[in-house]
């Protein structure tokens, strides 16, 4: 198994148990994550929709924590 492979499967694992994550921060934490270990896997292997896709991913997470749960809120 090539480091690709297991960065591609490690992503893949982070993303698969984010459905078990019931926190709404740390769940947009996770999807964050996910993303960036996503777009790891796609530099590794050139693949610029794997790329652009999870940055838009991990965009959104983190724009949706920081929405959510950004200064002056306690939710």
């Amino acid at each position: 198994m090539s480091a690709a492979d297991l960065i591609g499967w490690g992503a893949t694992g982070l993303f698969a148990a984010s459905y078990f994550v019931r926190d709404p921060r740390r769940l947009r934490l996770m999807q964050a994550g996910a993303a960036l270990v996503w777009i790891a896997y796609g530099l590794m292997l050139g693949a610029a929709p794997v790329i652009g896709a999870n940055a838009a991913v991990a965009a959104l997470a983190l724009f949706s924590l920081r929405r959510t749960h950004g200064p002056g809120q306690t939710t």
